[in-house]
């Protein structure tokens, strides 16, 4: 039952409605059961919005400690995505090898988000449904983006390192510059707007997760949207600069401030595609137009 339901009996929205009814008619072990099938939207919500409250009210050295971590974690889509590349290169077709980086691109993901550590764009919409359910105020929010955002960047600092010592037993030096590279390439305002595509569909995946209840469903549904991300080009800020900083290292000519530009413009957009065309469309379609 949500704040809003407690504080006033007489709002209550569909959903709320059908909960009673079910807590009069069956015993809890049968409403178990009824959780294991697809959630109903608005149960994915309370569920979101609770995980939010506990991330946003959770110590601020635990939060960075687990957003290194992550950081480490989503190192491994360099990894991955690199290996995609080298295994088409030569064949000299754009769109076999980003089919191929595609396809390796979502492991890094389905680690790092089913290891539970605090992934910067998992938390652009769920840290955001408590502000707009007014538990939270939004310096927290503001306090929440920038630790595990500072904490991620530091993660995959790291990684970067790690990689680079790596490269004489990976063999690709090569497909890391290339695709770092390809990351600069854009003027601001492109990354900006592919940056944004990659926030929505990173939120629709934790949406998605919310959604599902068990684990294979939950890696199916990471596998998708990273895919799509993969395939599209888009720009994710986290994944993103692992592979920026790995081509640094392995090329020293690009200059920093290509990788400020695509850090600063995939950051935002990433901010603002899960902020606003999840969050804040699905709090408003699922909360808002059930209020009776």
């Amino acid at each position: 039952m949500t704040k809003m339901e407690k504080t006033d009996p007489n709002i209550l929205t569909s959903r709320a409605k059908e909960r009673r009814k079910e807590e009069d008619r069956f015993v809890p072990v049968i409403v178990k059961r009824n959780d294991e099938i697809v959630k109903h939207p608005d149960d994915t919500l309370e569920q979101a919005i609770r995980e939010g409250e506990n991330q946003l009210e959770r110590h601020g050295l635990s939060l960075f400690l687990s957003a290194i971590s992550a950081g480490l974690i989503i190192s491994f889509c360099a990894v991955s995505v690199s290996f995609g590349h080298a295994l088409v290169q030569g064949l000299e077709q754009d769109f076999l090898t980003k089919f191929a980086m595609a396809l390796f691109y979502p492991i890094g993901f389905i680690i790092c988000i089913m290891s539970g550590t605090q992934l910067f764009t998992e938390h652009t919409a769920l840290a955001v449904y408590p502000c707009l359910d007014k538990r939270h105020h939004i310096d927290k929010l503001f306090r929440l983006w920038s630790i595990v955002l500072a904490g991620n960047l530091i993660g995959t600092g790291i990684g970067a390192l790690f990689m680079n010592f790596s490269v004489p037993v990976t063999g690709t030096q090569e497909s890391y510059i290339a695709i770092g590279k390809h990351l600069l390439d854009f003027p601001w305002w492109t990354i900006f707007l592919s940056g944004i595509l990659a926030g929505w569909l990173m939120a629709l995946g934790s949406w998605l997760v919310h959604s599902t209840p068990t684990s294979f469903s939950q890696i199916a549904c990471i596998y998708l949207v990273t895919f799509m991300i993969g395939i599209g080009g888009f720009h994710h800020c986290i994944a993103g600069s692992a592979e920026i900083f790995i081509a640094k290292l392995l090329s020293p000519s690009i200059p920093f401030s290509d990788i400020l530009k695509m850090l600063s413009a995939a950051i935002i957009g990433n901010l603002f595609g899960g902020s606003v065309f999840v969050a804040a469309l699905n709090y408003a379609h699922i909360r808002k137009t059930q209020e009776l």
